[in-house]
C-alpha cells in the first residue's frame, strides 16, 4: 500500500498530528518542570545540635519560632473529649477544618457541638475537603447551615478547580476564639473513637495548644478559607493578643509556595540530617524518597538510634500504601534502621522525636502526596518534657509491634516482592 506524502490530501491531518504531538510534548515538559522545582534534592551540611538551630528550623520552613506556649497531648478518643469541651467554651469564633468526615456517632456529636455554638451567636466556620468528606450526609450539612454555620468544601468538583482536584486539604485543625488550637491526625469517623483497642478503633494522637503559636494555626486555617471564600476575619475574636502561658517553643510548618519545596517536606528532611542521638518516627503511610533513605542511612552511620513504626498491611485502612512502603524496607534494614509494624489496629499518629528535645506532630504523612501535593500542617515543639512523653508512647506501642530483622525480611517470597514493587509505582497518588 502506497503512503501519501505530506503535501497531498493527507497533509492537513499529518500537520495536525504533528501539532498535537508538539503540544503534548510541551505540556509534559511543563509538568516535569513544575514537579522539579517543587521537588529539589535537598542537601544539608551542619554539625550543630538541634537546640541551637531552632530559629533556623522555623525560618527555613517559612515560619517563626514562638516561645511561651503550653501543650497537652491526647491519645485516641480522649482527643475529642478535650476538643468538644473547648468548643463549648467558644464565645467569638470557632474554626474547624478536617479531611475525612463520615456519618456516624462522631459526626452527629460534632454537628451538635458546632450548631450549639452557632445558635449561641458564635461565628462558626467549617472547612472540609470535598473528596475526603464526600460521604458526609447532605442533611447534616444543611443542619449546620440552618444553625448559622458557614460550611465550605475545599476544591469541590467544579470546572474552575479542574487543575487542583488532585490537591487535597489533609489538615485537621480546630481553633477556639483564636486562643486555643487543636492539631493532630484525628478525623470525623467513628473508628477514631475508643482507645485504639482493636481494628475498629484507630490509634492516634493530637494536641491542645495555647499561647502565641495559636496564631500560626489560625493562619493555616485562614489560608484555605480565604482561598475558597475570599472572606477575611481580622480582629481580636480571631487574633487576640496572646501572652506567654508556658515553656514550649513552637513553630508551625504548613506553607506550600507555588514554585518551591513545601515547608513540611523541608522540616522532615532537616530533622533526618540534624539528629545526633535518637530519631524515632511513628507514621501510618511511610514512603520515603531515595534521598530520605540515604539520609536515614547517614544518620545511623553517625550513631543515631533510628526507629520507624508503621501499621502492618493487615490492619491498615490502605494496605496498598503499606505494600508500597515495603519497597524500601530492605535498604533501610541494611542501613541499620529499626523497623516496627504495629499489629493491633491502624496506627495513624504522625509523630517524630529528635534527641529527646524536639518533636513534630501534625497531619503530614511521610510520603510524596503529603510532602508535595496535599495541604498539611506540622507543629515543631522544643520541649524535653513533651519529647519524653512521646518517646514513652513509642516504647509502649513497641509492645504491640513486630520488629523486622534483615534476615527475616530477605526470606519473604518472590511474589511478595513483586507486589511491593508494583504498589510502589503508584506512590505519588496513594
Amino acid at each position: 500500500m502506497d503512503l501519501l506524502p505530506i503535501g497531498t490530501d493527507a497533509a492537513p491531518w499529518a500537520w495536525l498530528a504533528l501539532c498535537l504531538a508538539g503540544v503534548v510534548a510541551v505540556l509534559a515538559v511543563v509538568l516535569w518542570s513544575v514537579k522539579r522545582h517543587r521537588d529539589p534534592r535537598l542537601s544539608l551540611q551542619c554539625d550543630q545540635p538541634v537546640e541551637t538551630l531552632l530559629p533556623s528550623l522555623a525560618g527555613l520552613t517559612h515560619g517563626t519560632l514562638l516561645a511561651g506556649n503550653a501543650v497537652t497531648l491526647y491519645e485516641n478518643g480522649a482527643f475529642f473529649e478535650a476538643l468538644f469541651a473547648a468548643m463549648a467554651e467558644a464565645r467569638h469564633t470557632l474554626h474547624f477544618e478536617t479531611f475525612l468526615w463520615k456519618p456516624g456517632r462522631l459526626s452527629q456529636r460534632t454537628v451538635q457541638a458546632l450548631t450549639e455554638r452557632a445558635r449561641a451567636g458564635v461565628t462558626v466556620r467549617v472547612l472540609v475537603d470535598a473528596q475526603g468528606a464526600k460521604l458526609m450526609h447532605a442533611d447534616e450539612r444543611r443542619q449546620l447551615q440552618a444553625a448559622g454555620c458557614k460550611v465550605v468544601r475545599y476544591h469541590a468538583r467544579r470546572l474552575r478547580n479542574l487543575g487542583v482536584l488532585n490537591r487535597r486539604d489533609h489538615r485537621k485543625i480546630a481553633v477556639v476564639d483564636g486562643t486555643v488550637a487543636f492539631v493532630g491526625g484525628h478525623c470525623i469517623v467513628d473508628e477514631w473513637l475508643g482507645d485504639g483497642q482493636d481494628r475498629h478503633h484507630y490509634r492516634d494522637l493530637g494536641l491542645r495548644l495555647t499561647g502565641p503559636a495559636v496564631h500560626g494555626v489560625q493562619s493555616a486555617f485562614g489560608e484555605n478559607w480565604v482561598a475558597e471564600t475570599g472572606e477575611l476575619f481580622p480582629g481580636p475574636g480571631s487574633f487576640p493578643d496572646l501572652p506567654p502561658v508556658g515553656d514550649v517553643a513552637v513553630h508551625v510548618a504548613r506553607a506550600k509556595p507555588e514554585r518551591a519545596a513545601p515547608a513540611v517536606k523541608i522540616l522532615h528532611h532537616l530533622m533526618l540530617c540534624l539528629a545526633k542521638r535518637r530519631l524515632w518516627i511513628q507514621n501510618p503511610y511511610f514512603l520515603p524518597q531515595e534521598a530520605a533513605i540515604a539520609a536515614f542511612a547517614v544518620a545511623v552511620a553517625r550513631g543515631v538510634d533510628v526507629r520507624v513504626m508503621v501499621p502492618s498491611a493487615e490492619v491498615s485502612d490502605m494496605p496498598l500504601v503499606q505494600h508500597a512502603a515495603h519497597h524500601g524496607f530492605e535498604r533501610l534494614l541494611k542501613a541499620g534502621v529499626r523497623l516496627f509494624e504495629y499489629r493491633r489496629t491502624l496506627l495513624h499518629q504522625k509523630v517524630l522525636t529528635v534527641d529527646g528535645l524536639w518533636s513534630g506532630i501534625g497531619s503530614s504523612n511521610f510520603d510524596d502526596r503529603s510532602f508535595e501535593i496535599n495541604d498539611e500542617i506540622t507543629l515543631g515543639l522544643h520541649d524535653p518534657a513533651v519529647a519524653r512523653q512521646l518517646e514513652a508512647i513509642f516504647e509502649r506501642d513497641m509492645q504491640e509491634c513486630h520488629e523486622w530483622t534483615l534476615a527475616d525480611w530477605q526470606r519473604r517470597r518472590g511474589w511478595q516482592r513483586l507486589r511491593d514493587r508494583a504498589c510502589y509505582q503508584l506512590k505519588e497518588q496513594l
